[in-house]
């Protein structure tokens, strides 16, 4: 099998390693295989996939889609270096509330699984980076929601103290406050 599965807390969240072979002409690897995520317990249809490059210091987060509409998210770092953030916001989840925060960058090649029922984040530690991830559901607007950054309820340990976000992110909701 060309991946290796790490089952993460909160639970649902898996860290995924793709075989990368290099040699002299640079590499290749297989980002994703139904077929192995399948077996992995990662199942759901991959409909749109969006790639996004943000400068250094740039926070883009804590986003996610309500209900029917939320979206499963396969995250990629191709280049440069970010911190993926994942709260669980499933209010009927023993973990609702927790996070998990992990370095994704463009030479580990590691991804990072989120189901539906998260929020997501990332910030970017590098001068720049490019993510590129697949959604189980296309964007849509309507169901778009978020979740501010520094929420003291989820207190995520962001290595920046005034980080460069969009003005949407700049109002999002406390989780508190935040319709589920």
């Amino acid at each position: 099998m060309p991946f290796d599965f790490e089952r993460l807390e909160p639970e649902g969240l898996i860290l995924v390693s793709p075989k990368v072979f290099k040699d002299g002409r640079g590499f290749f690897l297989e980002s994703y295989k139904r077929s192995d995520f399948e077996k992995a317990g990662i199942f759901g249809d991959f409909v749109q996939d969006n790639h996004s490059r943000s400068d250094k210091d740039v926070l883009r987060g804590l986003h996610f889609q309500k209900k029917e509409d939320a979206q499963g998210k396969l995250i990629r770092c191709t280049s440069g270096r970010i911190l993926d953030v994942a709260a669980d916001i499933r209010k009927d989840s023993p973990s609702f509330g927790k996070w998990a925060a992990l370095e994704l960058n463009g030479t580990n090649a590691r991804m990072l699984y989120i189901p539906p029922g998260f929020a997501h984040g990332f910030l970017v530690l590098s001068a720049s980076a490019e993510i590129i991830y697949k959604c189980t559901r296309e964007y849509a607007p309507g169901a778009e929601a978020g979740i501010m950054w520094n929420d003291p309820q989820l207190n995520i340990s962001w290595p920046v103290k005034n980080p460069l976000l969009s003005e949407k992110d700049k109002v999002n909701p406390l989780l508190k406050d935040a319709a589920l």
